[in-house]
């Protein structure tokens, strides 16, 4: 059961921040299980962020794309080894690009909207379409029908460039661990905040190849970037709002088990309880499934060791999973820190403390005292 949080208990956890510490326990088990984690994780957004881009580059404008999990590369034996769900599960990778399409923000959003990317993706229509009068027909008839499809794809490549870069944050860190250069929590989030700062400015771009012209849908100049414009929606789509699990509530709006405004969704990644996690039709069993294939050795023995062993590994890995992901909340609190930490400007310092009291308040009813208690 989860422990009910005190304005003591938030207020500790503030000052944590304030000091250079993470929301998450510095001991050297954790140390253990969020790097273990983080390197599976990484190696499964890597595959799940190359698919999201093929998608996006040579699925776009298709109806039925049969073959999207394929990567373009279509045998017999990889179509059963398909059916016999001995792959990668990128249903998952494509559950969090609806999530954060549906709960929209930042300039990603935005731009999709307006205007302008209306007029460059009527011409990629124009040019797909050319000799095909009864799509362009349907295309009369409903303009935003095409037009949406193609925003879907803007998103499968903006979450696809998003989960590129910390798939490479999160090998490094592994990479670092094991030269004994990563020893402490703190330390983690260091390196992450650090690849995310890195990152931060990295545009974000969108092109798709019809015959031999290339249409950019999201040009350079449109100014999207990586940290304010993917970064951040993913964080507040995935880790905060999430989506209702089917089953697990009442879909009846006169049950009152779903809020009827969005802002007020805690479903996500945060907030999520590890005991469904493990179950058939509970959308992040999917990505516990893909990382128990790529456990570090020393992370699975742990695991091998528990009360339950393997019976309930998909629960464990997600539990461990949320101590990394409060990791990289910790490294995105500080990096989107008003004001730096060691300030000793009276104002400032308020601000910072003002900046933390929302967070935490936001985090009061997630699963951040249980991974430290």
């Amino acid at each position: 059961m989860q422990n009910k949080p005190t304005n003591h208990s938030l207020a500790e956890y503030i000052q944590r921040l304030l000091t250079g510490e993470a929301l998450l326990k510095n001991t050297p088990e954790n140390v253990l299980e969020v790097v273990g984690i983080l390197k599976a994780y990484g190696i499964v957004i890597d595959a799940y962020s190359n698919n999201l881009i093929y998608i996006a580059d040579n699925q776009f404008l298709v109806f039925f794309p049969f073959f999207k999990y394929f990567n373009g590369d279509i045998s017999l034996a990889k179509l059963f080894r398909h059916w016999w769900h001995d792959r990668i599960n990128f249903e998952y990778a494509e559950y969090c690009m609806k999530a954060m399409m549906w709960h929209g923000g930042g300039g990603l959003d935005a731009y999709l909207d307006t205007p302008e990317f209306s007029q460059r993706a009527q011409a990629v229509i124009n040019a797909k379409f050319k000799n095909n009068p009864f799509i362009l027909g349907i295309n009369q008839l409903f303009p935003e029908f095409l037009i949406e499809q193609l925003r879907t794809s803007a998103y499968y490549s903006g979450l696809g460039q998003f989960w590129r870069v910390m798939a490479d944050i999160f090998l490094s860190l592994s990479d670092r661990y094991d030269q004994r250069e990563i020893t402490s929590i703190p330390q983690i989030v260091d390196h992450i905040k650090q690849g995310l700062v890195e990152a931060a400015v990295k545009p974000i771009t969108y092109a798709v190849k019809v015959g031999d012209k290339v249409y950019d849908l999201i040009p350079k100049s449109v100014g999207l970037t990586f940290l304010g414009d993917t970064a951040v929606p993913y964080v507040e789509a995935v880790f905060f709002r999430g989506t209702p699990f089917l089953g697990t509530v009442s879909y009846n709006a006169q049950a009152y088990q779903i809020p009827p405004d969005q802002t007020r969704f805690q479903y996500g990644a945060l907030y999520a309880d590890p005991l469904p996690i493990g179950g058939a039709g509970i959308p992040p069993t999917l990505l516990m499934q893909d990382m128990r294939h790529y456990l570090p050795e020393y992370l699975h023995e742990i695991y091998r060791r528990s009360r339950r062993g393997e019976d309930d590994l998909r629960v464990q890995i997600c539990m461990t999973f949320q101590k990394s992901m409060f990791c990289v909340t910790t490294a995105a609190i500080l990096g989107l820190m008003p004001y730096p930490l060691d300030t000793e400007e009276p104002s400032e310092e308020k601000a910072n403390r003002v900046y933390l009291e929302k967070w935490l308040d936001r985090l009061q009813t997630s699963q951040l005292f249980d991974v430290n208690s």
